[in-house]
């Protein structure tokens, strides 16, 4: 923790120059973006993994034929599909998976008051008039939404809406163009349809999971929220290149 904590402080000495007291939130931005070009080459197997599911579904339409009547051979048949083309149904959530440890990491810096048994310096940091280490209750306590600290939030928060509206929709013509799931699995198929096991609600519930930074920002510490602000902006960007 000491050592990564030193990383950011001398990332923001460099960057203090173009972004003066703000150094340390953009040093936090800059560290995000190399997160997500780490990940990146999963992102592009995760893109490839859909193509090549959308490619199946002829297959798994003739498996659904072949055992109508059958629910439980349809699902296993459905499975070993997969699992011979080796295409993973779970392998789009890789990316999202990988960025936690860099999350918690940052959480864990700005909410602690010591690191190594010395003051925590990093809390010393703000984003224009917002602490990194603070909140947006502590915000709404030092002088409600139009403060200093508050309004870094607003324009925080509306920033998040806009980049979650566009994540929905690009995710819902993605998932339409590609489904994760046989088009019209259940039908004639019984309860089992031929669905890999749990895809169906998280078919249902990932087009709106951009809005779920929304609650991420407003609960967690600011540098936190910054990390997760710019991963979900860099998933959106990355999402309309690569699965268009």
């Amino acid at each position: 923790m000491s050592v990564f904590a030193s990383l950011v402080e001398h990332l923001a000495d460099l960057l203090q120059p173009l972004f003066g007291a703000s150094a340390a939130a953009a040093a936090i931005v800059l560290f995000t973006a190399l997160v997500r070009l780490l990940v990146h080459p999963l992102s592009r197997a995760a893109a490839r993994g859909q193509k090549a599911r959308t490619e199946l579904q002829p297959r798994i339409a003739e498996l659904r034929r072949k055992h109508a009547r059958n629910p439980e051979k349809l699902q296993r048949a459905v499975l070993e599909l997969h699992a011979a083309e080796k295409v993973s149904p779970l392998s789009g959530f890789l990316p999202s998976l990988c960025q936690v440890p860099a999350f918690f990491l940052l959480y864990y810096l700005f909410s602690s008051s010591s690191i190594g048994g010395q003051p925590n310096e990093l809390l010393s940091h703000q984003l224009l008039a917002a602490p990194l280490g603070g909140r947006w209750a502590d915000a709404l306590g030092d002088g409600g939404p139009v403060s200093g600290a508050g309004l870094v939030y607003v324009v925080l928060f509306a920033f998040v809406a806009g980049v979650a509206v566009f994540s929905y929709r690009l995710t819902k013509r993605t998932m339409a163009e590609r489904p994760m799931l046989p088009t019209g699995a259940g039908a004639g198929a019984g309860a089992g349809g031929g669905q890999v096991p749990g895809l169906g609600t998280i078919t249902k519930v990932m087009p709106f999971m951009s809005f779920f930074t929304l609650v991420t920002v407003a609960v967690v510490p600011l540098a936190a929220a910054l990390y997760v602000v710019t991963s979900t902006t860099w998933s959106a960007v990355e999402r309309a290149v690569l699965y268009r």
